[in-house]
């Protein structure tokens, strides 16, 4: 099944626009899964236990895998996923971008390696640096164009004739990258007038929204600015203010009951 068949699917299956970001922390963990062999792949298993009939996606970061020399439990983690929640596709939150021939690399490893369901990139080096993704025509390409994050705006505002430059990112997602239909565009929730005006010119392509939670994004204007002409088309991310509700034994119900909370308060405004 193609990503955004997937995703729409485990959206209507569960009527949820969550995705849960898997970015670990071990300092974070409680202390008895701390002290495990695996430490990485046990406290993912929990939350995924936990919110796997709340979400529409799950969303490993790379670098926090990488970091500690923990690839192996990045890979068996989303194994996890596939065994037993086959239904929940699988992003890799990397942000990879480079010349086509180590582009060609990064796609492999992202889908082949770890046999994830889309990634994340980045589009500074042109459409070389994106095909090699998108010529895999089951999976997810996600494109950064206007992120969360404070510094932002110093780039990604910057006016390229009468448009800011996220703006010609979108049109040229939409017009020029997306032959074979399977790109999607990071769009963060910090600044809903600005994800009001790519979904303008994007028409229904889907986004994957950061920045709800830990990032103060405001959840109603996100998804009135956000949501596309079907009442969807935004994968709304929450990691931190999720997965580290509660730093004790009872972690995993609490990253339940913030998986819930969340949910349903994007739900009440669709």
């Amino acid at each position: 099944m193609r990503f955004l068949d997937q995703v729409q699917a485990a959206m209507r299956k569960n009527n949820s626009l969550l995705c849960v970001g898997l970015d670990p922390l071990p300092e974070k963990f409680p202390p008895h899964i701390q002290a495990l062999e695996q430490p990485i792949l046990e406290f993912n298993r929990f939350i995924i236990d936990a919110t796997a009939d709340l979400v529409c996606a799950y969303k490993p970061q790379a670098a926090h895998y990488h970091a500690c020399g923990a690839e192996d439990q990045l890979a068996q983690t989303i194994e996890y996923i596939k065994d037993n929640y086959p239904d929940i596709p699988v992003i890799l939150d990397s942000k990879r971008g480079d010349i086509g021939s180590t582009a060609d690399q990064y796609a492999t490893e992202a889908f082949e390696r770890y046999g994830a369901d889309a990634i994340t990139i980045n589009p500074y080096m042109g459409i070389d640096t994106i095909e090699p993704f998108t010529r895999y025509e089951e999976k997810g390409t996600i494109v950064l164009c206007r992120t969360s994050n404070p510094g932002a705006a110093a780039i990604q505002n910057l006016k390229v004739g009468d448009d800011f430059l996220y703006e010609v990112i979108a049109r040229k997602a939409k017009e020029e990258w997306n032959s074979h239909n399977n790109l999607l565009l990071v769009v963060g929730a910090t600044n809903p007038e600005e994800l009001k005006r790519i979904r303008a010119i994007t028409g229904d392509m889907t986004f994957l929204v950061p920045g709800l939670g830990a990032q103060g994004g405001d959840v109603e204007a996100t998804v009135k600015s956000g949501l596309n002409s079907q009442g969807e088309g935004i994968i709304v991310n929450s990691s931190r203010g999720i997965i580290y509700a509660a730093s004790d034994e009872n972690f995993a119900e609490a990253a339940r009951a913030a998986a819930i909370e969340l949910r349903d308060q994007v739900n009440q405004y669709r």
